[in-house]
């Protein structure tokens, strides 16, 4: 959800209006980006879960749909700054020649300059994946925290951060349940590792082929 709209955005600041983008746009993008997660939760917790349960057939308003919208926005700002510094990299020289050839500014984006910066463009997107797999607090906020499995987006339910942070204090050492946190723990640790080998391996492969030109 938030992929598509942090990609034309980055496109818009850097390619369409790069003067406004730089001077406004990006300043103001990556304060989104420090903002702490707790900052978010509280906003969907006071703002889009009423909203959710007035509007929608929520019990509660604390769903899966909430816990989305609010991760949407979190991971937002960290694609669009990542994906606006990938197409800020690609030298200007490859649009002059573009221009110069006839192309259109929308064919010199889509032919030139985002085949070019797709990898640092998936490893923006996959950056913003990672922050929102690992994120617990926003999340617990309007998630519900209910051990259930969802039927709808409407539900309540828990991810693993959330219940690990939750109930590992109050397990008993050596309990089936205790031993189960420590394997979601495991899984989410084996997880983020694979997406720090995936960024690093799409950002190398990036490197390589910049060298190669």
């Amino acid at each position: 959800m938030a992929t598509p709209v942090s990609i034309a955005l980055a496109i818009y600041m850097a390619e369409i209006t790069p003067s406004v983008g730089r001077r406004f746009w990006q300043p103001v993008i990556e304060i989104f980006v420090g903002i702490p997660s707790i900052i978010y939760g509280w906003l969907g917790l006071t703002i889009l879960v009423p909203f959710l349960q007035k509007y929608t057939t929520a019990d509660s308003g604390f769903s899966v749909l909430a816990a989305s919208i609010v991760l949407a926005i979190m991971i937002f700002p960290t694609i669009t700054s990542v994906t606006m510094n990938a197409i800020n990299s690609v030298p200007k020289t490859y649009r002059q020649g573009a221009y110069g050839l006839g192309a259109t500014r929308w064919e010199v984006i889509y032919k030139i300059v985002l085949p070019v910066a797709k990898h640092g463009i998936l490893a923006g997107v996959v950056l913003g994946l990672a922050r929102a797999f690992g994120e617990a607090l926003a999340v617990a906020m309007v998630i519900g925290k209910m051990k259930a499995f969802p039927k709808s987006l409407l539900d309540p339910t828990v991810n693993l951060t959330s219940a690990i942070a939750a109930d590992m204090g109050g397990t008993m050492e050596g309990s089936e349940y205790n031993m189960a946190l420590w394997t979601m723990a495991l899984f989410l640790f084996v997880i983020s590792l694979l997406f720090i080998l995936l960024i690093r391996y799409i950002t190398a492969k990036g490197d390589n082929l910049s060298e190669s030109k």
